[in-house]
């Protein structure tokens, strides 16, 4: 066995670990916190090295290592834990740790000014340690438990300015959000179990996930003739889409953006969101069992359309949005969509493979537009910025490569190959070519968006500040430290290089993520219906971009109270857009307002009902003390009082004959002797 695969463990330990030391440590000790932290996320990042070099050059089945120990025994039922190491774990791990350590310096600048900077790192170190536990887990129930442990730290992450209540609230619907979805989440790890008896994956033959207990599964039928394995699926699913932001459950990542900035990247781009996308990656096995009857499986197709839909809903959104960073909160509801459209119609390699690239340039454009609210004094509203290219160079740079990677632009950037490996895979869907329509028009939207972001933030004049009658060199932006921007120049060039190993010429990383060899094949590059498709999804791009430039560059804003030229053009969907389609207002009106009705109803129920039947019983048990009372005093005293002198008069009658003269002994004894012979002699004449 290898020595990294019995050591996993100490992979999410270690920030664990961290996180512990900096909850004792005091707030002067802010140097302490930082080094731990970021000391523990990079030893971390060193092993999930050897575990990613563990899994290099094996294929298929032996790519799977898998190591298991007892954890408790009640009667003959053994509970077991795990973990397991493949290449979706190795290149899991490897990001997080990698890019999570970038975050984690990128903060020692951005949060250096917050009194709370050391409760913050163990806040980071925890999020991060309980994602890695998720990825390593070869369990579902270890897998649940670090699920919810990544619930509670972004919990506390997103309402770490806790004083603003906007910050408050969003923690809150964050947290109530994503449990909806892990109601379900667990009604399916229970349903798992008591069908296979194990939440193992793997577990030689006998785990959850391999032939025996799948085929077990998807040959027993439930309510309408849904196959078990098939209604398991979809409650997993349902604990994904909380946890990953799509339809209807998405109306809390937006609001996430009220946490500090590299919380937004954190959560955005390499852990929280990537646990629901990579759960249903996890149990693919699972998934893509088909039914009888059934043309597709079942738990894929709504995997697929849930993602195709959402990745539509979310840019339609993103197009009207001015906040920097909520314009990116929506663009990872859309590129979530994506990423399980991927999955419903790819497999794990594609779905996956989009996931990880994502991971950089959304990490990059998080960081950079956390360098741009640093450099415009805290302002996030785009439409106060605008001509800060001269003022921040090397945040424009980098975040100029992460906008044409989230848009898509050929050839360069990863994001494009991603991506068109989702568009390639959707046109080939036999079921419907629907989905492939919504993600074309997604990827329109997207650069088009991005591109209305660009040219509000770094085109034209300086629009912040105070008025220009009273406007100051001090009020004007300024460049991030390097602690700050030499993290994006990191992820901008990984963003870059890692187109290296993901185009159609050699593509290695969705191989990998597979458990396949990857060879060059310049014939799939130059097919013809893969050229059709990369010329297609790059005239779309250039399309988007070009209306965004048309429509914001050409013109740039001069106020920030300028109607938006597209709210000239079309002033009732911009309103539904910015609006988010009212889907808060329509919770609001349905769900929450029912739930309030039904607290109310429950007050009132507990107030006039059960309140009053407590004072009825209340008085009906004080009236019986009564009765007891009374029957106690005037019956039982009574009679217990009657005994007792009865049993005194008798002692007193008995004392007498105690009376200690001699002769009346004698006198007695003698009567009695009398009375003796006489009883004999009646009887002997008998």
């Amino acid at each position: 066995m290898p020595w990294i695969l019995e050591k996993l463990w100490l992979i999410p330990v270690l920030p664990l670990l961290a996180a512990g030391i900096s909850a004792l440590l005091k707030r002067p000790n802010r140097s302490l916190s930082a080094g731990l932290a970021i000391g523990a996320m990079g030893t971390s990042f060193l092993l999930s090295l050897m575990a990613f070099a563990e899994t290099l050059g094996k294929h298929g089945p032996v790519a799977r290592q898998v190591f298991s120990f007892d954890w408790f025994a009640l009667g003959d039922t053994v509970i077991r834990l795990g973990w397991v190491l493949d290449p979706l774990t190795a290149a899991m791990v490897v990001m997080i740790t990698f890019v999570g350590s970038l975050i984690f310096i990128f903060s020692v600048g951005y949060m250096s000014h917050d009194e709370n900077f050391t409760r913050f790192f163990c806040f980071l170190s925890l999020f991060a340690a309980a994602m890695l536990g998720l990825i390593i887990a070869n369990n579902l129930m270890l897998l649940f438990m670090c699920w919810e442990l990544v619930g509670l730290a972004s919990y506390l992450l997103i309402g770490f300015w806790f004083h603003k209540p906007s910050a408050a609230a969003a923690a809150k619907k964050a947290f109530i959000t994503t449990r909806i979805g892990d109601v379900f989440f667990f009604l399916g790890i229970v349903w798992l179990y008591s069908e296979t008896g194990t939440l193992l994956f793997y577990d030689a033959g006998h785990g959850c996930l391999e032939q025996e207990a799948l085929a077990k599964m998807v040959a027993h039928s439930t309510i309408g003739g849904l196959a078990v394995s098939s209604a398991i699926g979809l409650l997993l699913f349902a604990g994904a889409v909380g946890k990953s932001g799509q339809l209807p459950l998405h109306v809390w990542l937006p609001d996430a953006m009220e946490g500090p900035t590299p919380v937004s990247a954190l959560i955005h781009a390499a852990t929280m969101v990537a646990a629901g996308v990579f759960l249903v990656a996890r149990v693919y096995p699972l998934m893509e069992l088909r039914q009888a009857g059934a043309s597709e499986p079942i738990p894929l197709t709504a995997v697929t359309w849930v993602g195709a839909l959402t990745a539509v809903f979310a840019a339609l959104v993103a197009v009207s949005q001015t906040d920097i960073k909520r314009i990116l909160a929506y663009s990872t509801v859309s590129q979530l969509g994506y990423m399980f459209m991927g999955l419903g119609i790819g497999g794990v390699g594609i779905g996956m493979f989009h996931l990880l690239t994502h991971a950089f340039f959304k990490a990059l454009l998080f960081l950079g537009s956390g360098s741009i609210i640093h450099g415009c004094h805290e302002e996030q509203d785009i439409r106060r910025m605008g001509g800060i290219k001269k003022f921040m160079p090397a945040t424009f740079a980098t975040y100029a490569v992460g906008m044409m990677a989230l848009s898509g632009v050929p050839l360069v950037f990863c994001g494009f190959w991603s991506k068109d490996e989702i568009l390639h895979a959707a046109w080939l869907y036999q079921p419907s070519k629907i989905p492939f329509f919504l993600g074309l028009s997604g990827a329109f939207l997207t650069a088009f968006y991005m591109t209305r972001q660009m040219c509000f933030v770094f085109a034209g004049k300086y629009r912040g500040g105070h008025d220009s009658a009273h406007a100051t060199p001090a009020h004007d932006p300024h460049e991030s430290p390097a602690v700050m921007t030499l993290p994006l120049q990191i992820l901008a060039a990984c963003t870059v290089l890692l187109t290296l190993v993901s185009t159609p010429l050699w593509p290695w990383l969705p191989h990998y993520l597979t458990g396949k060899a990857a060879h060059l094949d310049s014939g799939h590059l130059f097919n013809a219906g893969t050229l059709v498709l990369l010329l297609v999804s790059a005239v779309v791009v250039a399309l988007g971009i070009g209306l965004g430039w048309w429509l914001y560059g050409l013109l740039p804003a001069e106020k920030p109270d300028e109607t938006d030229p597209l709210e000239q053009q079309f002033p009732e969907p911009f309103s539904w857009s910015r609006g988010k389609f009212f889907v808060d207002e329509l919770y609001a009106a349905t769900f929450v307002k029912w739930n309030a009705r039904l607290g109310e109803l429950c007050h009132h129920l507990d107030r006039r009902v059960l309140d009053l039947l407590v004072t009825l019983v209340g008085w009906a048990t004080t009236g019986c003390a009564h009765v007891a009372k009374l029957f106690d005093e005037f019956v039982v005293n009574k009679l217990f009082d009657v005994g007792c002198a009865e049993v005194r008069r008798g002692a007193e009658t008995a004392s007498e004959l105690q009376s200690g003269q001699i002769h009346q002994y004698l006198r007695s004894i003698g009567l009695a002797l009398v009375l003796f012979v006489f009883i004999l002699a009646v009887g002997c004449n008998k």
